[in-house]
């Protein structure tokens, strides 16, 4: 359990540093002071790493949504309760966002333990709010937490966390509290 901690602990810096893809196995076990074939047999390929680091920071998001405090946690009005996902997201994505693309790119997306905890957080919100045919749009909500597409929106585009984030509260807001009056 230490090596593993040592690993994930020097594999935080160096991604912080670096893009997780040009990370080396032989860079990563000097820096958290692992011999290779400890490193190797913990984890395959940088790829690896990358999706456990990942998981620790996502775990932490769950375990907010689940027993945290409203609005993020149980006790708020679905709208709200989506709108502070989204802000939460965000701010992943903002501090984490050279593991994400490491680890969350393209369709390898939906096969993660997060996706699959995030649609069902959101399936739960929309029937909160009595959102008709909930499964229609659950992935159309997530869309925009893409690793890529919010790459795309603050390198490319320009545009500032904050207003990536004001723009899903909107979403949010506007999607569901008609549909929480109901």
């Amino acid at each position: 359990m230490r090596n593993r901690s040592q690993i994930l602990a020097a594999a935080e810096r160096l991604f912080s540093e670096q893009d997780p893809r040009t990370v080396t196995m032989g860079r990563l076990a000097k820096a958290a002071g692992v011999g290779r074939a400890t490193l190797y047999r913990r984890f395959p390929d940088i790829s690896s790493v990358a999706v456990a680091l990942l998981d620790e920071h996502e775990a932490r998001l769950q375990g907010q949504l689940v027993y945290g405090p409203p609005p993020l946690g149980p006790g708020a009005p679905a709208a709200e309760r989506l709108a502070a996902f989204y802000r939460a997201a965000v701010d992943l994505l903002e501090h984490h966002l050279p593991l994400a693309l490491g680890a969350e790119t393209g369709s390898a997306r939906f096969a993660t333990g997060a996706y699959g905890f995030w649609r069902v957080h959101v399936r739960t919100l929309l029937r909160d709010a009595r959102f008709p045919d909930p499964d229609a749009v659950i992935d159309i909500l997530l869309g925009p937490l893409a690793p890529e597409l919010y790459q795309f929106q603050r390198q490319t585009l320009g545009l500032s966390a904050e207003r990536v984030e004001r723009a899903l509260e909107r979403t949010a807001l506007r999607l569901l509290e008609p549909a929480a009056g109901a």
